[in-house]
């Protein structure tokens, strides 16, 4: 009996998050129908619009995903880096036999179909990570080791940076969540995203305040150590107060002078205790940032490319973009999100959508329709439905016990997050426009296949959890 019920277990998949997957394609597709559809087109699902094409690739994502069940898990780790392999190569073939689509060379019209091989990459090298590191050894205790794992997912994200589509490069950043959980050092997390803050900062602010922001923090982390940390922690706050109050009377210069004198006795007398460690990490990294905060201007001006300068003006400092250029796609998706108001106009009845004001308005900013047809519930329960799949894929990641299956769950996890924060994050103005799709929800066969691969290939590493 023991052996009829084990049997079974390994051939049962989790319903949850089937059923999360096929709501979130289902919805995807009810809300492309809403975004393309137009009463006079006696066309709907003809393979020339966009509602047959979605209508084909949904089609296809389903069966996809039912030969993925019946296929033996085996499958996916012994041909892992050969299909990542051919991912590359599909890579590489794009720079140079690719169609160019809203200024990258990131796809392969085949048949009147367009395929985007990034999308597919991802899967791949989610694979291909995991099965890495699900040696017999850990493979992050040496340098040498981590860096090989990093370079299998940067490898894909440099390609996709020469079509060039850097939003999409970007994602492939989502595994460093992979290699916290199989614990690499917190440091490089550390280090890395106060490097992107301090940058982020001096685009917001002018270097100098960025740099006595680095002197109070850096004091601080100084003070932490001593007596009565309470008191000098109610004095830094105190001395941030009269900093902000010099800030405003622009005096920035003297109050720099003041927190940079503190730094240095601060700093001094942490040696003197032998405290040596501490004070060489703090005076290193204040140097590096401030660094960063007065090379900040230099990258805006002569590195980046002046359409991804506006991006970045118009998620930081939209006063300075045009209304009728760069920001419009931010304007007009805030007017849809808010025109839902609670419960939204109705299905077939949102008016910025349906007279397309919006543009990509079913692809990556799909959510602003989602949010003038259904309003505030409707986006809410996207959202909802989102957090629970990931908050489940987490789990079920956390009750494997090879390590290939928790390791490929968590790129997917990674994967996921990525795309759905930044996705809604950017229809809502939060986050700069990089051109990722909404998982599930935006148009496009590519998308759609290689989020149904990742969701597949999970589904059937849980269904074989008991296996040692």
């Amino acid at each position: 009996m023991s052996k009829v019920r084990s049997g079974t277990q390994r051939k049962s998949i989790d319903w949850l998050t089937f059923s999360l997957y096929l709501s979130l394609v289902f919805i995807g597709w009810l809300m492309i129908f809403a975004a393309e559809y137009q009463e006079n087109d006696q066309s709907v699902f003809s393979l020339s619009n966009p509602i047959g094409k979605q209508t084909l690739w949904v089609g296809i994502a389903f069966l996809l995903l039912l030969g993925i069940l019946n296929l033996d898990w085996k499958v996916w780790r012994n041909f892992s880096y050969p299909i990542y392999g051919i991912t590359i190569f599909l890579l590489v073939l794009v720079l140079l036999f690719g169609i160019e689509v809203n200024g990258a060379q990131s796809w392969f019209n085949i048949f009147g179909f367009t395929l985007q091989p990034g999308e597919l990459a991802k899967f791949a090298t989610c694979l291909a990570v995991a099965s890495y590191l699900s040696g017999p050894t850990s493979k992050l205790k040496t340098t040498k080791e981590v860096l090989v794992v990093i370079s299998l997912f940067l490898a894909p994200a440099f390609l996709i940076i020469l079509q060039p589509d850097p939003g999409s490069a970007l994602v492939f950043l989502s595994f460093f969540i992979l290699l916290y959980r199989e614990g690499l050092s917190s440091l490089p997390y550390v280090l890395g995203l106060s490097a992107a803050l301090i940058f982020i900062l001096a685009l917001l602010f002018d270097p100098l305040t960025v740099t006595i922001l680095l002197c109070l923090v850096s004091i601080g982390i100084l003070v932490q150590n001593l007596e009565f940390r309470l008191y000098w922690n109610l004095s830094i706050l105190f001395l941030f107060i009269a900093s902000v109050v010099c800030i405003k009377q622009d005096l920035k210069l003297h109050i720099l002078v003041v927190d940079g004198a503190l730094l240095l006795f601060f700093l001094f007398f942490q040696v003197f205790k032998g405290k040596m460690q501490l004070s060489a990490l703090v005076l290193g990294s204040f140097m590096i940032f401030s660094s960063i905060a007065y090379g900040t201007d230099y990258v805006f001006d002569h590195v980046l490319e002046p359409h991804h300068q506006d991006r970045i003006n118009v998620w930081l400092h939209p006063e300075k973009s045009d209304p009728q250029g760069p920001l419009y796609n931010v304007l007009l998706s805030k007017m849809a999100l808010g025109s839902g108001g609670l419960t939204g106009k109705g299905f077939l009845k949102g008016t910025l959508t349906k007279l397309n004001y919006v543009p990509e308005q079913s692809t990556d900013f799909i959510f602003c329709t989602v949010g003038e047809e259904q309003g505030f519930v409707g986006s809410l329960t996207i959202i909802g439905l989102f957090i629970t799949l990931l908050i489940r894929m987490v789990m079920l990641a956390e009750r494997q016990r090879l390590n290939l299956f928790r390791q490929y769950i968590y790129g997917v996890v990674g994967i996921l997050f990525f795309h759905f924060a930044i996705n809604i994050g950017m229809t809502m103005g939060l986050m700069p426009i990089i051109g990722i799709p909404l998982p599930f929800i935006s148009y496009g066969g590519s998308a759609l296949l290689g989020f149904t691969l990742m969701i597949g290939v999970l589904l059937k590493f849980d269904s074989q959890r008991y296996l040692n």
